[in-house]
C-alpha cells in the first residue's frame, strides 16, 4: 500500500494541530449521549424475529445426556482452532457448541453483499497452511472465509460431535466429578472434563432505540441476517435484482455499511444512507493472489511467519520487512519513522505520543483529502470526512463505497450526529423530514459493551458456587486472558488480558489453541482431573498488565462515541484490566511460546 494518497512531490500544508483538535472535539460533542449502550435495543420478545436464521433449517434432534472431553461454545475461529489442535494432540473426544447452523462464527452470520475480511487473507485465515488452501484475494470476502471454516471442520472431524442450533443456558463446576455441565435450549444436559469459551464480541445483533422502530410496515432486517429472498441475489455476488423498483434505507455507515453500500447503490432504485458518524476509508487495493508467487511463499511454516511479520510491523516489534503492507502497518511505519527522528535524548513517552499522534493527524488528513478526490458532489464530501483519530472508531479500506455516492440514486442523509429522528409506519424521519422506503436495513452492528453475561446467554459457575460475573464484579482477573482462578478446566478464548492484538483477532486465537491443546494433553497425561490457575499466579500476572501504558490512543474517552470507547461513557474503573501485555503483542507471543516450551506450566496447578 502506498505511503500517501497525494500526488508525488506534492507539498504538504502543514497541520494546524490546535484548529484540528478543536474541530476533533466539536464533532465528538455533537455525538454525546447520557444513555450509553443503553441506546441500543436488546433483540428480544416483538424484536427476537430479527434473530432468526434465515441460512439453515433447524433439524429436530433428541437431547443429550453423555460426557466428552473437551466441550467448546462457540463455533467461529476460536472453537475451530482450538477443535483441530486438540484433535492435531490426540484428543478426538471433542464437541463445539454452536448456535448457528453450522461453523463460522461471524463469518456464518454475515453474508450481506460485500461482505469481506478488512485484514489481509494470508494472516487473517486461519490455518490455510494446514488446510493447504490459498486465498483468492489480498482480502478475501466472506464466503470464501465461510468455506475456510467448513473446510476445518470437515479436516478434522469437528462436525462428527457438533450441537447446532444450540444456545448454552447454563455450565456448572461439578466439584464431586471434577467436571462441567453443560445445559442448553435443546433439553441438553452433558458432560466434560475440560471446556474453552469462545462466543466472540460480534455475534450479539443489535437494534438502534430510535422511537417507532416496531411501527415500520415495510420490509425490515438486520445485516447480520440478509434476507436475500426479498433483495435478490446471494453472498458471493449475484445482482440484487428484486430491488431495482425499490426504495432502500440503510442505518448505519461502519464497516458493514461501508461494504454492503456499493452493492445496494447499483442495485436499488433509491438508497437511502442515514449517517450519525462518518467512517475513515483509506485504500484497499484489493488484488488477486498469484498462484505462482503463493507457491514460491508457501514454504513450511509460511503462515505463521507471517503472522509474526505483521505484528513485528507494528507497536511492541520490530520488522526488516513488510509481509503483508497494508493499513495497518502503513500507520505504524509511519509512527516508527517519527520516533526515529526524536533525538535519543529526548526519547521520552510524551515525545513517543506526540510522534503517535502527528502520524495519525497526517494519515487522516490523507483519508480526508481521499474523499474530495472521488466524491463529485461537494456537500455530499464534506459530510463523508471523519473528524477523529484514525483509531477512534474501527479503521475502514474500501474502493468503493465512497465512489458510491456518484450513483444517481443513491442519497447520503447525513443527521449531523443526532441519528435517526423516528422511524414511521412508511418511512425514516431526519430533522423532521420523512423519507419513505420500502425496505429498512439495519447496519447498527453488535453488542461489544453489554455484560458478558447478557451477550454468551449464561453466568459460568465454578467451585464453591462462585459465579464468573462475581469473580469479574470488578474487572477481568486471569492469566494469559485464558485461565480464571475458581474455575478449573476452563479455558476463555479472546485477546484481552494476552497478546490484546486487535488488528488481527485470529493470531490471538491461533495462539490460545495452542496453549489450551498442550495443557489438556499435559493434564491427561499426567492423569491430573484438573487444572487451575493460582490465585498467586492470576494476581501477579493482573498486577504486570497494569504497568502498561494502557490502551492509548484506542477508543480514548476524548474520541467520537463508538463500541472502541463504550460510547463515550465512563466505563468504569473495571476497564483499566481489558488491556494487553505491557511490552506488546510481539513479545506476548514469544513469551508464551517460552511458557509453553519449557514445560512447566508456571502458575497452573495440575492436581
Amino acid at each position: 500500500m502506498p505511503d500517501s494518497n497525494e500526488p508525488q512531490g506534492a507539498v504538504r500544508k502543514p497541520i494546524d494541530k490546535q484548529a484540528l483538535l478543536a474541530r476533533y472535539r466539536a464533532e465528538r460533542d455533537k455525538r454525546l449521549r447520557d444513555d450509553g449502550n443503553e441506546q441500543y435495543l436488546q433483540l428480544k420478545g416483538q424484536l427476537s424475529h430479527y434473530l432468526d436464521d434465515p441460512y439453515t433449517p433447524r433439524v429436530e434432534r433428541e437431547p443429550k445426556t453423555d460426557h466428552v472431553t473437551f466441550a467448546f461454545i462457540g463455533g467461529g475461529f476460536a472453537g475451530l482452532v482450538a477443535g483441530a489442535r486438540l484433535k492435531e494432540a490426540g484428543i478426538d473426544d471433542v464437541r463445539i457448541v454452536e448456535k448457528g447452523g453450522g461453523f463460522g462464527g461471524t463469518w456464518y452470520w454475515n453474508r450481506y453483499p460485500g461482505a469481506q475480511c478488512d485484514t489481509a487473507s494470508m494472516i487473517y485465515m486461519p490455518l490455510l497452511e494446514e488446510t493447504g488452501h490459498m486465498p483468492s484475494e489480498k482480502y478475501a470476502h466472506a464466503p470464501e472465509i465461510l468455506e475456510q471454516c467448513e473446510r476445518i471442520g470437515r479436516k478434522y472431524g469437528l462436525y462428527d460431535n457438533a450441537l447446532f442450533h444450540t444456545e448454552v443456558t447454563g455450565v456448572e463446576w461439578d466439584e464431586a466429578r471434577s467436571r462441567w455441565i453443560i445445559r442448553t435450549n435443546r433439553g441438553d444436559e452433558f458432560t466434560a472434563d475440560f471446556i474453552g469459551i469462545g462466543n466472540g464480541p460480534l455475534h450479539v445483533p443489535k437494534l438502534p432505540g430510535i422511537p417507532g422502530i416496531e411501527s415500520f410496515e415495510g420490509h425490515s432486517f438486520h445485516t447480520s441476517r440478509w434476507d436475500y429472498g426479498y433483495t435478490g441475489g446471494d453472498p458471493k455476488g449475484a445482482p440484487m435484482d428484486k430491488l431495482a423498483d425499490k426504495r432502500v434505507a440503510i442505518i448505519g455507515t461502519g464497516a458493514t455499511s461501508v461494504q454492503a453500500v456499493p452493492h445496494l447503490a447499483r442495485s436499488a432504485k433509491e438508497l437511502y444512507v442515514f449517517q450519525r458518524t462518518p467512517s475513515s476509508v483509506d485504500v484497499r487495493a484489493n488484488i488477486p493472489i498469484d498462484a505462482d508467487w503463493f507457491a514460491s511463499v508457501a514454504t513450511p511454516g509460511w503462515q505463521q511467519r507471517w503472522l509474526e511479520n505483521f505484528t513485528a510491523n507494528q507497536a511492541g516489534g520490530s520488522a526488516d520487512e513488510d509481509l503483508v503492507q497494508d493499513g495497518w502497518t502503513d500507520l505504524s511505519r509511519r509512527i516508527r519513522a517519527k520516533i526515529g527522528q526524536i533525538p535519543r535524548e529526548q526519547l521520552t513517552p510524551q515525545k513517543m505520543l506526540e510522534a503517535f499522534e502527528d502520524s495519525d493527524f497526517e494519515k487522516m488528513e490523507e483519508i480526508r483529502a481521499r474523499v474530495d478526490g472521488i466524491v463529485e458532489d461537494h456537500e455530499t464530501a464534506q459530510k463523508l470526512k471523519a473528524w477523529y483519530r484514525q483509531l477512534c472508531k474501527r479503521p475502514c479500506f474500501h474502493d468503493q463505497y465512497l465512489q458510491a455516492f456518484n450513483e444517481p440514486g443513491a442519497h447520503l442523509i447525513d443527521t449531523d450526529g443526532k441519528g435517526v429522528e423516528k422511524i414511521t409506519e412508511t418511512g425514516v424521519v431526519v430533522a423532521g423530514k420523512e423519507y419513505p422506503v420500502d425496505c429498512i436495513i439495519y447496519a447498527s452492528g453488535f453488542e461489544v459493551g453489554t455484560e458478558w453475561t447478557r451477550r454468551s446467554g449464561f453466568d459460568l459457575v465454578g467451585k464453591d458456587g462462585l459465579k464468573l460475573s462475581e469473580a469479574w464484579a470488578d474487572g477481568m482477573k486471569t492469566k494469559h486472558g485464558l485461565h480464571v482462578h475458581g474455575f478449573p478446566n476452563a479455558f476463555f478464548v479472546q485477546p484481552t488480558q494476552g497478546a490484546n492484538l486487535i488488528s488481527n483477532i485470529p493470531h490471538n486465537l491461533t495462539d490460545s489453541a495452542r496453549t489450551i491443546a498442550l495443557v489438556v494433553k499435559t493434564a491427561l497425561e499426567r492423569g491430573a482431573k484438573e487444572v487451575e490457575v493460582t490465585q498467586e499466579a492470576q494476581d501477579d500476572w493482573v498486577a504486570l498488565l497494569l504497568t502498561g501504558p494502557g490502551r492509548m490512543m484506542i477508543g480514548s474517552p476524548d474520541c467520537t462515541p463508538g463500541y472502541y470507547n463504550n460510547e463515550g461513557k465512563d466505563p468504569g474503573p473495571a476497564a483499566k484490566y481489558n488491556v494487553g501485555y505491557p511490552a506488546g503483542a510481539s513479545a506476548y507471543f514469544k513469551y508464551i511460546e517460552d511458557w509453553r516450551n519449557s514445560g512447566q506450566f508456571e502458575g497452573l496447578a495440575f492436581r
